[in-house]
């Protein structure tokens, strides 16, 4: 009898496609797919280790199947990702639950691995993380027409406060050739919305082609018709270039949407941060982008408490949020990470003023965002089908100006149609709650 495998993934999209890859390699090595972590005789947690809410959660998940292996519900418990990565010394001797920890660069032959943990009874194995497979099969955890398709892994922004480098490794391309392959393969299985990934999708193809290529790739997989929607995600501020502005403007399918993760705008801050530029020149470039892309959708992250940040620098991203009001925006108080050059530095702010401030940006965004939703109201929109919302008793989606996980949703009636999942429907938006959006079909 097949030994049945089932894995429990957190953390990003990034980590999502790593576990999808592992499962299908498992897969392949002959072992059976649990749909049910609970119930597989090797539990996989695919964990994250960015910053301490990650951390603590999967170490809380790891805790928690341990008890399923108390039971003997489960007989073996592994952890693979970043977290296990990361602390490779420290996993298994303050995690005794845990029988194997693997790293990133055991992904490809995790089967193999597993198998020597059953035969020897526990095992660690870290290769080298530039091993980790950047192509392979899936087994897909998102729905079919929504799908997340990697286009690089690592990164060498290096930014201060940040342990991604150590964990992953420097910046590897894809080439466009077997990007385009997986895309091909994902469109003809359904998939109508690629949304494409990396730690910084906009450097992809410097190091293979010697120039940002994202604008060359995304015109190459627009030509795969039953593809609908492109989607980019973890743009780099300083490599948003003209020619991907120019994409987007003019090829349907390249969705007018960038996510922007700027962090802060105090040239201070940023450049503590190891990140450059003010906020002269951030105000600038937004302007840029929402010029020559016309109804852009402009989503960003931003840091409170960083070491050193003082009121004067929170004071002034806040008119910065103010001012430049973004479609979508998301805010994390700094989190002390060791191993990284922030960690050290002096004048550490203290864990309830970085949420304060947090706090203070994010009841602000709420406000623009109600303001913005409202501007909605009476367009229709067309809308990408995800499911229906037995409580509230009605279909839900996603327009262009949403992304998966991390965005809104529409909410809208039917009038006794029923909506074919996956596939696109106009919908006359009648009114907006809590930033989401509610209509019915037109």
């Amino acid at each position: 009898m097949a030994v049945k495998v089932g894995m429990i993934s957190l953390g990003c999209a990034k980590n999502q496609v790593d576990g999808e890859m592992l499962m299908a390699s498992l897969k392949d090595a002959g072992f059976e797919l649990a749909d049910d972590v609970a119930m597989a005789d090797v539990a996989i947690v695919n964990t994250c280790g960015f910053i301490a809410s990650a951390k603590k959660e999967s170490i809380d998940e790891i805790l928690e199947l341990a008890l399923l292996k108390k039971e003997g519900r489960i007989k073996k418990l592994v952890a693979t990702g970043c977290l296990a990565e990361r602390y490779q010394q420290e996993m298994r001797r303050e995690l005794p639950e845990l029988d194997g920890v693997f790293g990133i660069g055991a992904n490809g032959d995790i089967g193999k691995y597993i198998r020597q943990m059953l035969d020897e009874g526990s095992l660690e194995a870290f290769p080298p993380k530039e091993q980790l497979p950047l192509c392979g099969g899936r087994e897909l955890s998102t729905p079919s027409w929504s799908v997340y398709l990697k286009i690089a892994e690592g990164c060498d922004n290096r930014c201060a406060y940040c342990a991604i480098p150590s964990i992953r490794g420097g910046y590897r391309s894809r080439t466009m050739e077997d990007i385009e392959q997986e895309a091909r393969a994902l469109a003809a299985d359904g998939a109508r919305e690629l949304v494409l990934i990396a730690q910084d999708t906009t450097r992809y193809g410097i190091d293979l082609y010697g120039e940002y290529s994202l604008a060359k790739l995304l015109q190459r997989l627009a030509k795969i018709d039953s593809l609908k929607w492109l989607r980019v995600l973890y743009c780099y501020p300083d490599a948003i270039t003209d020619e991907l502005l120019e994409v987007m403007a003019a090829e349907e399918k390249a969705l007018p949407y960038i996510d922007l993760p700027l962090q802060h705008c105090s040239g201070r801050v940023l450049k503590a941060m190891n990140r450059r530029g003010d906020r002269a020149s951030l105000t600038a470039l937004i302007e840029k982008i929402r010029e020559k892309v016309p109804g852009v959708i402009l989503r960003t992250t931003l840091i409170t408490g960083f070491p050193g940040e003082t009121e004067e620098d929170f004071t002034e991203l806040a008119e910065f949020v103010k001012e430049m009001r973004f479609d979508r925006l998301g805010c994390f108080p700094y989190s002390q990470e060791e191993g990284t050059p922030a960690a050290t530095l002096p004048d550490q702010v203290d864990e309830e003023e970085k949420e304060r401030r947090a706090e203070i940006l994010m009841e602000m965004q709420m406000d623009i965002n109600e303001e913005k939703s409202a501007a909605y109201i009476g367009r229709t929109l067309s809308v990408l089908v995800e499911g229906f919302d037995r409580y509230a008793e009605c279909w839900f989606g996603r327009p262009y100006m949403d992304a998966p996980d991390v965005d809104g949703k529409v909410f809208f009636t039917a009038k006794g149609k029923r909506p074919a999942l996956g596939h696109f429907v106009p919908v006359l938006i009648e009114d907006c709650m809590s930033g989401d959006l509610t209509g019915s079909l037109a």
